[in-house]
């Protein structure tokens, strides 16, 4: 009866009501951090792939690619939300956080250009990969259309780099560890460091593949990757700290959030018994 008891709990918590108080303060925020954007001017850096760089046939290629997940995604969010009641509130935090995370670029030296860290690691943990996929490719769009942070023609590369890759790296390393019984904080530390690496590569290949020309793919794509490499690493690190720190708190405080995922590997009444301990 206590467990019965206990599980109803988050259902009556996330009603319609706490949904549209969710959404509202979440735009609330949403409209604060953009105007302090606006109205605070920093230095520009290129941020994601910019408008532009990407010859159209390459540009075209990243889009096929991107839009196949980013549908299947919307196709499983639309699923998702029929069978589990009060998803939309956490969709919605989840969102918010890998467009703030995402947002600030650090300049990389000599390159010109900026790193970030890209949140879609975490946000696979928390609503699964393909979910993540679309809600990074919102953030995306945010950033392209309001902050100048990469482009419309480069969307679909940009995507593939932080949303699907970093969405399904994150994910992958998360899952693979836990099948071998590494800590929570162990695994999400590893998502969050090699779907933050692997979003960069991808990058590297990305404007490497359509952009040397005449000359080696592969002698660009290390020059490209030595450029992000002073700023990244560490980054990557940073990143997997914040990762595996956010999902242990989550882990010990509402481990019901993260039953669609772990419940694959323990069932929920061990969580609640082991974050108990």
């Amino acid at each position: 009866m206590y467990k019965l008891k206990f599980a109803e709990k988050p259902q009556k918590r996330m009603t319609g009501q706490s949904f549209r108080c969710a959404g509202s303060r979440f735009m609330i925020a949403l409209a604060i951090i953009a105007g302090f954007l606006f109205l605070y001017p920093t230095p520009v850096y290129a941020m994601h792939i910019a408008e532009g760089i990407l010859p159209a046939n390459w540009a075209a290629l990243w889009y096929v690619i991107a839009l196949a997940f980013v549908f299947t995604g919307i196709r499983v969010v639309r699923k998702k939300t029929k069978e589990v009641r009060g998803l939309m509130p956490l969709l919605g935090l989840t969102g918010a956080a890998i467009f703030l995370i995402s947002v600030f670029p650090i300049p990389v030296p000599i390159a010109g250009t900026s790193s970030h860290p890209t949140g879609t690691p975490l946000g696979a943990i928390l609503v699964g990969p393909f979910t993540s996929v679309v809600l990074g490719a919102l953030a995306l769009l945010i950033q392209a259309l309001f902050l100048a942070h990469g482009g419309i023609s480069t969307w679909g590369a940009n995507i593939v780099s932080m949303a699907l890759v970093g969405s399904f790296a994150g994910d992958g390393a998360f899952i693979l560890l836990r099948r071998f019984n590494a800590s929570i904080f162990v695994s999400a530390f590893a998502a969050g460091l090699l779907g933050d690496w692997a979003t960069y590569a991808v990058t590297s290949f990305e404007l490497a593949s359509s952009l040397h020309g005449t000359g080696s793919l592969w002698g660009m794509f290390g020059a490209i990757v030595l450029a992000f490499a002073p700023t990244q690493l560490p980054l990557g690190i940073l990143e997997g700290l914040f990762t595996g720190g956010v999902v242990v708190a989550i882990y010990q405080r509402r481990p019901e959030l993260l039953s669609h995922l772990v419940g694959t590997l323990k069932p929920l009444p061990d969580l609640l018994k082991e974050s108990s301990q």
